[in-house]
């Protein structure tokens, strides 16, 4: 296949010559800069939406590590592996809730799944700050899962359905970086929030789960009004694209990867993406990269307080510097995927910036320097979310094939949590959570070799393809000819 066609921007010309049933009565006269546009309009209301409702789904989640600095460990007597199982159980309901997550999203359309879900997320977070016990909040952990389980991977799939193969990684990069955000700012806003103590008779700790939630509860209100549904979608979006705007979407995305249509629903065909042993390398690159990036969120907060020796409030302000840097490195490393269509090495080179980080962070004498290698370690563990969902992405074809990567991709993501909320266990703070780094080291060394086997079986189907003798990604629907994976 020519390599232009291959890229994010493609000329008029070749769209029009991809005529889809859907269009064939709408008008296609798109110019180049109409183009950039509509593209530029769907980034302003659909990423930016999904990443501020996802900077909340973090923040939510992971706002357990700001608690239990700010006394939550006392108050509710969470001694001993407690903590852990309650920062673990919220990913039993997580994962069993996500495979059918694709599936409803399809059904009842993103606008009423997504905003919903946040609804009752948000409800649960209230419910957080009135827990009077470690039972209770078990409890609310699990529901929080169950309800939090449908966001990421619905909104993962949903943005792949409109963009392009090289449009891709930057949207995912702007849409993980506004998590970055959420966890950059959740220390500073939890640190806030602490200074409410006593008033109305609470404790420090749960304002900071009720206010979050009130303000998670506002933003889902605003998300059923501005989401937007499938570029194919008959339902109706607010205030959004024409359907002659819609329509050459649907053609360039066809002419990318021939796969806009979703074919009638049937369990066999969402299973079938299972065969296909590359689905699960991205899950095993997925729960290495999460292990990392929820001990983080877990716990760098209590290394910064009991293990590097810095005050409750510096603690949480410390927090930002190292997300903020890895919002800037994200973004970048995006940038050079899309721009120079790279997949594999940006994963790769992301593993090990984490791998020169974690030494630094769990042996270096001097606190300043330790402290600087969470930077590292952040930065490389963050971008690689958003790069192996576009190193996924692009590999793939088919939309239940998609539909099933994405939910496996967040299942495996989802054990990595547990497995981040198991390896740094307080017995080893003493220790300075030794046997963590060395999990989190192993896990970054898994993740390059996965890579590298994954790039070579791509560069052999390719020559392959490149010889005629074999087409690429037939198994679903109809294929696209030309088709070529990406390393």
């Amino acid at each position: 296949m020519d390599r232009d066609q291959e890229k994010a921007e493609f000329d008029v010309g070749h769209v029009e010559q991809e005529k889809s049933q859907l269009s064939d009565t709408v008008d296609d006269d798109v110019d180049e800069a109409e183009g950039k546009k509509i593209i530029w309009r769907i980034d302003r209301r659909l990423v930016v939406l999904v990443g501020a409702l996802y900077c909340i789904s973090l923040m939510d989640r992971t706002n357990l590590s700001a608690g239990a600095v700010a006394g939550m460990l006392t108050d509710l007597d969470l001694v001993g592996t407690r903590y852990s199982v309650v920062t673990l159980v919220f990913f039993i309901t997580y994962i069993l809730f996500q495979p059918p997550s694709t599936v409803i999203i399809r059904k009842v359309g993103p606008r009423m799944f997504l905003s919903t879900i946040t609804l009752c997320w948000g409800a649960v977070m209230i419910g957080f700050g009135f827990s009077p016990s470690y039972e209770v909040l078990l409890g609310l952990r699990l529901i929080l899962g169950a309800f939090e389980a449908g966001y990421f991977p619905g909104c993962v799939y949903l943005l792949s359905t409109w963009y392009t193969r090289y449009e891709v990684g930057r949207r995912y990069s702007v849409f993980y970086l506004l998590g970055c955000v959420a966890s950059a700012c959740s220390g500073i806003l939890a640190f806030g929030l602490i200074q409410m103590d006593g008033l109305a008779g609470l404790q420090g700790w749960r304002w900071i789960f009720i206010i979050e939630g009130v303000i998670t509860c506002l933003i889902a209100s605003l998300g059923y009004w501005l989401l937007v549904d499938f570029p194919e979608s008959k339902r109706k979006s607010w205030r959004f694209l024409s359907d002659r705007q819609r329509a050459w979407i649907i053609r360039r995305v066809n002419a990318d990867r021939g796969d806009v249509v979703a074919p009638k629903f049937k369990l066999s065909s969402f299973l079938k993406g299972g065969l296909d042993w590359r689905v699960w390398a991205y899950g095993l690159i997925a729960f290495c990269t999460n292990t990392l990036t929820y001990s983080l969120a877990y716990f760098l907060p209590l290394i910064l307080r009991n293990n590097l020796g810095f005050s409750e409030g510096v603690t949480m302000c410390l927090i930002a510097p190292p997300y903020a840097f890895a919002g800037i490195y994200m973004y970048m490393m995006g940038w050079i995927g899309d721009r120079y269509h790279l997949r594999g090495p940006i994963v790769a080179a992301n593993m090990i910036l984490a791998l020169i980080g974690i030494p630094i962070l769990g042996w270096h004498h001097s606190n300043g320097v330790r402290y600087f290698g969470s930077f590292f370690v952040t930065a490389g563990a963050s971008a690689n979310v958003p790069g192996s969902l576009a190193y996924q992405a692009n590999n793939l074809r088919g939309q239940w094939k998609r539909a099933f990567a994405s939910a496996s991709w967040v299942g495996f993501a989802s054990m990595g949590g547990i497995a981040g909320s198991l390896v740094f266990r307080s017995q080893d703070a003493a220790t300075g959570y030794k046997p963590g780094l060395y999990a989190c080291i192993a896990c970054c060394l898994l993740g390059i070799i996965i890579v590298c086997a994954l790039d070579l079986s791509y560069y052999i189907d390719n020559k392959k393809a490149d010889r005629g003798e074999k087409q690429l990604e037939t198994s679903h629907e109809e294929y696209q000819p030309g088709f070529r994976y990406t390393y």
